[in-house]
């Protein structure tokens, strides 16, 4: 996983809720999407007897064993540098029908900002192309250009999004949820005390990214916000 902060940041909130709340956890995931129930995939483990040192976040769509999907996957996303890495991958049922759901999780508004950072000439080629099909099935017009930075993570996200439902014959059903925590209040950052503190950041987001909210991928694109601790109480975080 990438580094984890000791008592704060988004990845830390999410484990706690995972571990030691995963029965609410998954009962707002749910209700959050309509589905019945959500079960988990385990995250990779360390192969050494530390806590968390080497564990990791599932990469791109490695958690999908059809040999199609990942033939068509490589055409269709550079394979190497920083791709996708997931906070939480699961399903979600749908009565017996599952889908698979994959998860982002924030903690502050700077953590919804970043920039493609692709070097090699056809890595970036390949990543625009990807972003230009995914752009024009949600979005008003738009410079692709605009989905490189300052939001080319969620970007990215919606590009997998878009494979799997529109470039994969048949499709593979799939969600993708993003959660936004509050309730942390942590040194030189911006951290939302309520839902309502987050949805300025989101608004400018979809705007700048020119999305339409009515457009069909969209409607498998899910937000959820949570406080950083169910009982509510938030976490303060003096210096870091």
């Amino acid at each position: 996983m990438g580094k984890i902060g000791d008592g704060y940041g988004s990845e830390w909130h999410l484990l706690r809720h995972l571990r030691c709340d995963r029965a609410y956890f998954s009962r707002k995931v749910a209700e959050a999407i309509g589905g019945q129930r959500v079960e988990w995939l385990d995250f990779k483990s360390s192969p050494v007897n530390e806590p968390l040192k080497d564990d990791r976040e599932f990469i791109g769509l490695e958690f999908i064993q059809d040999i199609q999907v990942q033939k068509k996957w490589k055409e269709f996303w550079p394979q190497t540098g920083n791709t996708q890495n997931w906070d939480a991958v699961g399903q979600i049922y749908f009565e017996d029908t599952p889908e698979w759901l994959l998860l982002e999780a924030k903690g502050h508004i700077g953590e919804i900002k970043s920039k493609c950072g692709a070097k090699k000439p056809n890595s970036k080629k390949l990543i625009c192309s990807a972003l230009e099909e995914t752009r024009e099935a949600v979005c008003r017009p738009c410079l692709t250009a605009n989905w490189l930075e300052p939001y080319y993570q969620y970007a990215n996200r919606l590009a997998v999004l878009y494979f799997l439902l529109k470039k994969c014959m048949p499709a593979v059903k799939a969600r993708l949820l993003f959660i936004y925590f509050y309730g942390e209040n942590r040194k030189g950052c911006n951290c939302p005390q309520s839902e309502q503190e987050w949805y300025p950041a989101i608004k400018d987001m979809t705007k700048h990214l020119g999305i339409d909210n009515d457009s069909e991928l969209m409607k498998s694109v899910h937000c959820l916000f949570l406080p950083v601790n169910p009982d509510g109480v938030g976490v303060r975080i003096e210096s870091r």
